[in-house]
């Protein structure tokens, strides 16, 4: 004899798997040409071949070659998505925070600190 009300098993729980939205261009990752160091950006597209914006770079023409040397699609690397942390994802919980900074929010941090050390300092001179 139980006082717990019966409970179904888990299994028999219909499962409500919620369709994962495409990734917007922002999301998506950018190619760098190896040869040139072209960047295609799916945020812009390619208006040299009539590429639309928010076109995936896995979604281009076979044909699609690099605008500016004309190398084929395997030559591309993926450098991710535009203003995402550097590193790996596993590792931006770590140290005080700023490893989750983008690339622009550290060169900020690191050069305004900088400027104020300056200013700290040569205002020392001012104190006679």
């Amino acid at each position: 004899m139980s006082t717990e009300p019966d409970a179904k098993p888990l299994a028999d729980a219909p499962e409500t798997e919620e369709p994962s939205a495409p990734p917007t261009p922002y999301e998506m990752d950018r190619y760098e040409c190896r040869p040139c160091g072209y960047v295609y950006e799916p945020v812009r597209g390619d208006g040299k071949a009539d590429i639309p914006p928010g076109v995936p770079f896995e979604e281009l023409p076979i044909t699609w070659r690099c605008p500016v040397c004309g190398s084929r699609a395997k030559l591309f690397t993926s450098i991710g998505p535009a203003g995402k942390p550097s590193g790996f994802s596993e590792n931006l919980g770590y140290g005080l925070g700023v490893n989750t900074l983008t690339p622009g929010q550290k060169n900020l941090l690191i050069f305004g600190a900088l400027g104020v050390a300056f200013l700290f300092f040569m205002s020392l001179y001012g104190l006679r």
